[in-house]
């Protein structure tokens, strides 16, 4: 008896359209307990600032500007959002799932790609739903306490802070990429973002010199203007430069390991 052998030929086989690609990484991030509950927290505390904030401008009888209320939709967008980018990479390598993944579309690098641009929707999405409470406070303070409303330059305002927070998911998902663990990712985004401007801001006051380099190597404090929308002339070049050392270098080294690293 003569065994049949049987032969599949999957050369022809299409590749994933990219588009599924990206709904899949979109699912991912709220599919997971982690992600769930993430996402959950940044809308719940962004609505509980709005409140808080609400509550001290009436109560002490500030007058706020629009720039005001969107710093405060801010705090938690800008501290949770870079979070979601460090899990959205790293979650594929303590789950295991990047075996699945990468079997899949054993292209990584589209895998990559996906990921990010999938960050950069809900970075988006993000940004909508901070500047609209942002922009309802506002009229919300002007309805209550009477005072004119300040809304100052806000085609500005607005471009500046979605800048801020697709830099924010990014920096996350390249930390996660560098070292695709999430305590890691996570711990080393805390430290450099909260942590490190302390010794930074030390020196700038003690040292004149210092003081004239910390905009060129300190991000955070580089972003800085974003956040108060006055970014103009140098100021674009230190967000630049800063970027390049502690954006776009973990990135360069987190895309050449994933595309290197072995899934265990």
């Amino acid at each position: 008896m003569t065994a049949a052998v049987l032969s599949f030929d999957v050369a022809s086989t299409s590749r994933v359209p990219f588009g599924r690609l990206i709904r899949v990484e979109l699912r991912k991030l709220a599919d997971t307990r982690a992600g769930r509950w993430l996402l959950i927290s940044i809308v719940a505390l962004t609505l509980l600032v709005l409140v808080i904030q609400m509550a001290v401008v009436l109560g002490n009888d500030l007058h706020p500007k629009f720039v005001d209320f969107l710093q405060g939709m801010n705090t938690p967008m800008g501290i949770l959002l870079p979070v979601l980018g460090v899990l959205s990479i790293t979650s594929e390598w303590s789950q295991r799932t990047a075996m699945v993944t990468f079997t899949l579309e054993p292209s990584r690098m589209r895998v990559v790609l996906a990921k990010m641009v999938s960050l950069l929707i809900v970075a988006i999405v993000a940004w909508v739903v901070g500047m609209s409470l942002g922009a309802l406070a506002n009229v919300l303070y002007g309805a209550f306490s009477g005072n004119p409303v300040v809304w100052g330059s806000v085609g500005k305002l607005l471009g500046l802070y979605l800048l801020s927070y697709i830099i924010s998911m990014a920096s996350g998902f390249a930390l996660g990429a560098l070292f695709l663990n999430s305590p890691a990712g996570i711990v080393v985004y805390f430290v450099y973002s909260f942590v490190l401007p302390v010794p930074f801001a030390i020196g700038a006051a003690l040292m004149g010199w210092f003081d004239s380099v910390r905009p060129w190597i300190d991000f955070g404090f580089a972003q800085q203007p974003l956040i108060d929308g006055t970014m103009s002339g140098n100021e674009w070049a230190h967000l630049l430069t800063s970027g390049l050392i502690w954006l776009g270098l973990p990135l360069a080294i987190g895309l050449w390991r994933i595309d290197r690293q072995e899934v265990k």
